[in-house]
């Protein structure tokens, strides 16, 4: 099995609900964070390769035929070179929507975590956000650096932006698969995501 699909999108762009598109279409297994969460063995690949180890991309993505959300959306560069018939999807809502959602989640987790070598504070805090993933204005502005990074390097036959909302047509054009009889998933809400770590 080889990756198939990566995606670029930063994590609360939609990207659980993407995962489960892709399944549904045959793209799965899809790697997510939560694969990471729920294997010792993933974990500890990811955590070596964000402390520097060198990337062994074949093994960190064993099993799977399709990535989305971080950690691998933080890799994108070197993923849509190491896998070239790969297909590749930027998951999109605006940046201050994307704010609103990641601190009431995704900041809010890596807030609580006294492991300093968890992903959510050695790569997502760290790496992705300089060390300033509370800074409002700095994390829009990663932000919208990343989506003007992959409109600008992936070919546009080879990109599909799929905002919040779209739906299965473009994602199933852009795959060259048929639309499914059933609806869109609609995974990992705020809710969700805070009851899933434990918060009210």
């Amino acid at each position: 099995m080889v990756i198939r699909v990566i995606g670029t999108g930063f994590g609360r762009t939609g990207t659980d609900s993407m995962r489960e598109a892709l399944t549904i279409l045959g793209f799965g297994p899809c790697h997510h964070m939560y694969e990471v969460m729920a294997n010792e063995d993933q974990k500890r690949l990811w955590r070596a390769l964000a402390q520097g180890a060198a990337p062994e991309w074949n093994q960190l993505f064993a099993g799977y035929a399709s990535c989305v959300d971080w950690p691998s959306a933080h890799y994108w560069r070197e993923l849509i070179d190491f896998y070239p018939d790969a297909r590749v999807i930027l998951t999109y809502r605006s940046p201050e929507s994307w704010w609103a959602s990641f601190e009431e989640t995704i900041l809010a987790g890596i807030n609580q975590s006294t492991d300093q070598e968890s992903l959510g504070l050695a790569l997502i805090s760290r790496q992705v956000f300089g060390g300033r993933a509370h800074d409002r204005a700095n994390a829009i502005a990663v932000y919208e650096a990343n989506v003007r990074a992959v409109i600008a390097t992936v070919p546009p036959g080879r990109l599909l932006v799929h905002n919040l909302g779209d739906g299965w047509e473009p994602l199933c054009l852009h795959l060259g698969v048929p639309v499914p009889d059933r609806s869109y998933p609609n995974r990992n809400n705020t809710k969700d995501f805070r009851s899933a770590l434990g918060q009210n």
